[in-house]
């Protein structure tokens, strides 16, 4: 496999683009428990191009409501995909301070500190947090500083690359 660079600006451009907004290709999963895991896996695939289409328990791809990766749309799965990715095509990550997350990243939040239910999708990386700016669904949001959310715990997976067949 090729590793080739994660396009940051086409994934941010797609996280401004649909922000407030619904791709029509995509379910809106809302009412099904949020869609933020959604849309960051949509802003992934914008920067990247490539799902990883193993079997659903270790792939990350999304074709329709019903014949999707549970990595498309779970907090959880969707950090467990990126960086469990040692060898297979799409994207991978690794877990990284605030300070080294870059635009094109994702957080995850915990707000009751037992799990991760949020995945915002970084626009503006920054040195302290109260100037890094997300966007996000479910309560849809763009440029919106990290430090507003009520999390008690965050931790950011760094988009290091993609790798194609």
């Amino acid at each position: 496999m090729t590793i080739v660079p994660y396009d940051r600006q086409s994934a941010v451009a797609y996280a401004h683009r649909w922000a407030f907004a619904r791709n029509p290709r995509y379910y809106n999963f809302d009412d099904l428990g949020g869609d933020c895991t959604n849309y960051a896996s949509q802003t992934l695939y914008a920067g990247c191009g490539i799902m990883n289409y193993a079997s659903n328990d270790h792939g990350w791809f999304y074709v329709s409501l019903n014949k999707r990766a549970p990595a498309w749309t779970g907090v959880e799965e969707l950090h467990r995909f990126l960086t469990g990715n040692t060898a297979g095509p799409g994207p991978f990550a690794e877990e990284v301070d605030p300070g080294a997350a870059e635009s094109g990243d994702i957080a995850q939040l915990s707000f009751d500190g037992e799990g991760f239910q949020h995945s915002p999708v970084i626009v503006r990386s920054a040195r302290y947090l109260d100037e890094l700016l997300v966007a996000a669904h479910t309560y849809d949001t763009d440029y919106r500083p990290l430090s507003t959310y009520p999390y008690a715990a965050v931790r950011f997976l760094h988009i290091l690359g993609v790798r194609k067949a």
